[in-house]
């Protein structure tokens, strides 16, 4: 099974009386979003480790920096 960024998310149209379900995949995230959540100070290290394994599989190279 592939792995999840976020949690699912379900939307109900009022007017149709259907919900839509979007699925929120690792490997559907731009990468941006990947690289805020790697720097943002409220991460969890478990879903930043999923980034960054998603970011080698991918071919980007991680180079990191001081904040300064």
């Amino acid at each position: 099974m592939p792995i999840k960024f976020k949690d699912t998310e379900e939307s109900y149209d009022r007017r149709t009386g259907k919900t839509s379900i979007t699925y929120n995949y690792m490997k559907a995230t731009p990468k941006k979003d990947l690289f805020d959540y790697i720097n943002s100070s409220n991460a969890k290290p478990k879903i930043v480790h999923k980034c960054i394994n998603e970011l080698t599989r991918r071919g980007i190279k991680i180079q990191w920096r001081d904040k300064e």
